[in-house]
């Protein structure tokens, strides 16, 4: 089970988890997943793709809306969670184990400065 105390979250409800010095797990946060409501569909991009800071990177629609990802830090696709094109509704369940995105190769100096951690990010949330 993925700690949330452990991870990092942009004010647009992306987290970040550092699985090792190159490799992040980007995931939306249990926030977003309640806002959206029942996930119907989740488009991913492929491997190996670079994307930058800010970059959207995948399209997640629910019977309510649809929303774009952005990605919180730079890096090149390394994985996707191919079982969310079969199963999207893994992010209603488990929106921070197996409901995680992608996950990207980044350089060994990651930078998360510019995000929250979990106790900021509920902070923030409450005030919403």
């Amino acid at each position: 089970m993925t700690d949330k105390a452990k991870l990092y979250f942009t004010e647009e409800h992306e987290w970040v988890e550092i699985v090792n010095d190159t490799l992040v797990r980007i995931g939306i946060s249990d926030y977003a997943v309640e806002q959206l409501g029942d996930i119907v569909f989740v488009e991913l991009p492929e491997a190996d793709t670079d994307l930058g800071a800010g970059d959207e990177f995948a399209t997640v629609e629910s019977v309510k809306s649809t929303s774009e990802i952005y990605a919180p830090v730079g890096g090149a696709v390394a994985r996707v969670n191919d079982a969310l094109e079969d199963e999207p509704e893994k992010l209603n369940e488990s929106p921070f184990e197996d409901g995680w995105l992608i996950e990207l190769n980044v350089s060994a100096d990651i930078d998360v400065s510019g995000l929250m951690d979990a106790g900021a990010y509920d902070d923030y949330v409450s005030s919403l």
